[in-house]
């Protein structure tokens, strides 16, 4: 379902890394996070409160800066 904080995610099972853009236009990786919280991100009836309740402050995390198309 569209979230009206978060514009997009990827997930990378790979590294465990959940990469978000959220609307404002500020972008973040975090680590380690499990697929089946990444897949339950996905299938939340609101991304942005999935977000907050289970990924938010719970996961190391980096910035990254904002995307500038070419």
């Amino acid at each position: 379902m569209p979230s009206i904080a978060i514009q997009s995610f990827v997930y990378d099972p790979d590294w465990h890394r959940l990469d978000v853009q959220f609307v404002s236009g500020k972008r973040y990786s975090y680590f380690d996070v499990p697929a089946e919280v990444a897949e339950g991100m996905r299938a939340a009836a609101s991304q942005g409160g999935y977000f907050n309740r289970l990924i938010r402050d719970r996961y190391r995390f980096t910035r990254l800066s904002r995307f500038t198309p070419p």
